[in-house]
């Protein structure tokens, strides 16, 4: 039987940051996953390090735009008609929170995360020694409507110059310029300065695992619903037999609930699933830049290996089979802006993003629980707020003074 400081429950971006964190702390930890780091939600995303997303994805309030989603023909967000009423609940409490009061306040409580994620990921990027994989370039926005070119300009010099966040405001031309294999469909663009992208972000996991167990921590394979309290702490089951520790973190990004709701808690999680598929340019074209093509509703990103074409959300079961329906419109629209060539794989890439109504992850110590610690429902940024959660937990269950308020984040909320 092996013992540890710490469990952690998850070998993504978070689990794998959280990990990392203690063990800098001096604690010793296991890393329990059932399968390798970075190969669930963490690999398939768009590879971004948000810094410049200081308002989170919120619920749509425009009436037309309603309408529109609620025809279910879009790339950006789909829902499945059977899964409507149960996920129907979560969608009101989202809808409830987005008011422009309360997103304004919710934004204000994410700032301090999303303000220092580049720079905790950097420093871990520094000590792993995956410098090759980070481009500091930003993102560009595309518009093909004039109408949404001249909507997001005004939005970007009230809402998020004031962060002073760096950006470019592009013509047709300017935008063919940063990228010239792109068709004539686009009337401008904005070209976000701050974020950062990751050009394998399976590997960026997998290289900050390394450097854990590098470093004397224990990567362990097993089920995390195996968890049980035990005198002292926690116990669970590995492929190597039974391990004990003090302290357990849930890190289990759109699986959280597999492990606490067995534990007597009931926090509104929920799972926004998204697809993405790779293909290789066709000819000698080149992308520079990860693309969002507002007007169209996909995402389109440079991979080390291939072009990554992404969608939007889907409301259906997290255990559902997949569906092809988003990626089958995105391709054809995304040939119109950049010249894909033949698809890398036969099937579709699914994954699942854990995501809570107020939008805010859940970061600290459980309410009945007192050696057990949650870190998951990150939304859509896991992979930009893996580092600083890690270390805004790590703080917290080492009882260092927090580098940052940990009180929006509490599971207490709940």
């Amino acid at each position: 039987m092996s013992r540890s400081d710490v469990v952690v429950l998850g070998a993504g971006i978070v689990g794998v940051s959280v990990a990392l964190h203690l063990q800098a702390r001096g604690r010793s930890v296991t890393l329990l996953d059932r399968r390798g780091p970075g190969e669930e939600t963490s690999y398939g995303n768009a590879g971004l390090i948000e810094r410049a997303s200081v308002v989170p994805y919120s619920f749509p309030r425009d009436l037309l735009v309603l309408a529109r989603y609620a025809l279910n023909h879009n790339i950006d967000a789909r829902y499945d008609p059977l899964f409507a009423p149960k996920v129907a609940p979560w969608l009101i409490r989202f809808w409830y929170n987005s008011a422009p009061a309360r997103l304004k306040r919710i934004s204000a409580e994410l700032l301090p995360l999303i303000q220092n994620s580049l720079s905790e990921h950097k420093a871990l990027i520094a000590e792993a020694g995956l410098g090759h994989l980070i481009h500091e370039i930003g993102w560009i926005e595309v518009f093909r409507k004039e109408a949404s070119h001249r909507k997001a300009i005004a939005e970007a010099a009230d809402v998020y110059a004031p962060h002073g966040l760096r950006y470019d405001v592009l013509s047709a031309e300017q935008l063919k310029a940063r990228e010239p294999h792109l068709a004539d469909v686009a009337v401008g663009g904005i070209h976000w300065l701050d974020p950062a992208s990751i050009r394998d972000p399976g590997d960026l996991v997998k290289g900050y695992a390394a450097l854990f167990v590098a470093r004397g921590g224990r990567l362990a394979t097993g089920d995390a619903r195996s968890l049980e309290a035990a005198p002292g702490g926690w116990r669970f089951k590995t492929a190597d037999g039974i391990g004990e520790a003090d302290q357990a973190v849930i890190a289990l990004g759109p699986w959280s609930d597999d492990v606490f709701r067995d534990l007597g808690y009931r926090f509104p999680l929920a799972v926004k699933r998204g697809y993405h598929r790779h293909y290789r340019p066709a000819g000698n074209a080149v992308l520079n830049h990860t693309l969002l093509d507002v007007d169209k509703g996909f995402l389109l990103a440079p991979m080390a290996h291939a072009l990554r074409l992404t969608t939007g959300v889907e409301f259906a079961d997290r255990d559902a089979p997949p569906s092809p329906i988003q990626l089958e419109r995105a391709e054809p629209a995304a040939k119109t802006l950049f010249p894909l060539g033949e698809r890398t794989e036969a099937e579709p890439w699914l994954g699942r993003r854990p995501c809570m109504p107020d939008m805010k992850p859940v970061i600290g110590q459980a309410p009945r629980h007192k050696s057990l610690w949650f870190a998951f429902g990150h939304n859509h940024h896991g992979l930009t707020l893996g580092p600083v959660s890690g270390r805004l937990l790590a703080e917290m269950m080492t009882g260092q003074t927090p580098f940052i308020d940990p009180a929006p984040y509490s599971p207490a909320r709940f």
